[in-house]
C-alpha cells in the first residue's frame, strides 16, 4: 500500500516536470522569434511604409534619383509610370517604383 502511494506521487511529480520541460524547450524558440521581429521584421515594415508614402507624394517638378542611378526632373506623371527629364530635351519614361529618392529642389542642374 505504501509503495503504490509513493509510485503515484512520483508520477504526479514527473508529469509536472515533463510539462515544464516542454515549455522550457519552447521558450528559446519563442524568444528567438521575438528578437527576430524587433530586429528585422518591424524595421522592414517601417521602411516599406516610408517608401510607399514617398512614392505617393512625388509630384511634377520634383527632382528624383532612380534605382539605376539616373538623376532627373519629373515632367509627366501617369498611374504607374512617370517621365523624367535627365538632360535638356532628353526624357525617359520609368516605373514609379524605380524612384528611390526625392532630391531637394535645385540639385539637378
Amino acid at each position: 500500500m505504501f509503495i503504490s502511494n509513493a509510485f503515484a506521487d512520483g508520477l504526479a511529480g514527473a508529469g509536472a516536470e515533463s510539462m515544464f520541460g516542454q515549455f522550457g524547450q519552447m521558450l528559446p524558440l519563442v524568444l528567438m522569434f521575438v528578437v527576430l521581429y524587433f530586429v528585422m521584421i518591424r524595421p522592414q515594415m517601417k521602411r516599406q511604409k516610408e517608401v510607399k508614402a514617398m512614392l505617393e507624394a512625388i509630384a511634377k517638378g520634383d527632382e528624383v534619383v532612380t534605382g539605376g542611378g539616373l538623376l532627373g526632373r519629373i515632367t509627366k506623371m501617369g498611374e504607374s509610370y512617370i517621365t523624367i527629364e535627365i538632360a535638356t530635351g532628353v526624357e525617359v519614361q520609368i516605373q514609379r517604383s524605380a524612384v528611390v529618392q526625392v532630391l531637394p529642389k535645385g540639385t539637378v542642374k
